[in-house]
């Protein structure tokens, strides 16, 4: 089993906390969840955090919140966390996944139906 493997079995408490800088992605300023989408707007500069160099590496398509975070083997807490800091310096644009189509009113669809049905 690798270092990688043992940090993310084990939950390294003291990686989290270093990568994070000691931040928490507070509920109600954070705008993601497992399915937002996220795509890079800028390249990685060489002084960035290794962490968020690879999300701006890995995200030149869209990708979802819980694909980066297997990606890199990080709990989504501490992702969130790494995507806030990105979107602060407008370097990640986030989106909400496309909807799923609206469905007509059912009552709607009974009368076209039944207008069919007369024809």
């Amino acid at each position: 089993m690798s270092a990688a493997d043992q940090d993310w079995d084990e939950g390294n408490p003291e990686r989290l906390y270093v990568i994070t800088r000691g931040r928490r992605a507070l509920a109600e300023r954070t705008t993601f969840d497992l399915v937002t989408l996220v795509v890079s707007r800028a390249e990685p500069t060489p002084t960035m955090q290794p962490e968020h160099a690879a999300i701006l590496r890995i995200c030149g398509s869209p990708l979802s919140v819980a694909e980066i975070s297997a990606y890199l083997r990080l709990p989504m807490s501490v992702v969130t966390v790494l995507l806030a800091d990105l979107l602060a310096e407008e370097r990640i644009e986030a989106r909400a996944p496309v909807p799923k189509a609206i469905l007509p009113d059912r009552a709607l669809l009974e009368a076209v139906m039944h207008g069919l049905q007369r024809l």
